[in-house]
């Protein structure tokens, strides 16, 4: 990367952390007019957000495994290559993060407000969302190797990891749903 590339892609990232700035601001913003607005329906809202934030996580970590098999077949440094370097980076910085954030903090708020914390089904769910949440940390450490052209699984891998978000979704699901303990 030369200079002029560098000093493109460190604007570009202010730029980036600006938004997110300023989407993190508004949120916030919305929950306190929420609040403000409907104290007695504060908890639904907080709900709702929290169904978005985990449909928006969840779409991400769907994607991003698939991203990773085409990913796979290209060869580093075409063309193909940075395009996919490109969507993988956006989709975990853009979309994947701070869905994941959200979904963490208003989970736990809700956790505590509405569940005290109590319920086994609740910490079972909590240990899926620590998984989902390791399996975000893996599919971001595979952005990071395969934005330096490092050493690639095979898309035979992703395939079989692309698998892993699903079946944690769907005890999650479960667990929420049914409350089986």
């Amino acid at each position: 990367m030369n200079g002029e590339e560098k000093q493109a892609g460190e604007v570009a990232g202010r730029r980036s952390a600006l938004r997110a700035f300023i989407a993190l601001g508004v949120f916030i913003a919305i929950l306190a007019a929420v609040y403000l607005a409907r104290p007695n329906d504060f908890l639904l809202y907080i709900k709702a957000f929290h169904v978005i934030a985990v449909i928006s996580w969840m779409a991400g970590l769907l994607y991003m495994p698939r991203l990773f098999i085409y990913h796979s077949d290209a060869e580093p440094g075409s063309a193909q290559s940075e395009t996919f370097k490109m969507m993988e980076r956006r989709l975990l910085k853009i979309i994947m993060n701070p869905a994941m954030m959200v979904t963490w903090v208003l989970g736990l708020y809700l956790a505590w407000e509405a569940y005290a914390f109590r319920g086994g089904w609740l910490h079972a769910k909590i240990a899926l969302v620590v998984l989902l949440t390791m399996v975000h940390v893996l599919f971001s450490r595979a952005v990071v190797n395969f934005a330096a052209d490092g050493p690639r699984k095979t898309p035979r891998y992703w395939r079989i990891m692309n698998e892993l978000p699903t079946v944690l979704m769907i005890g999650i699901v479960i667990l929420v749903i049914v409350k089986p303990f």
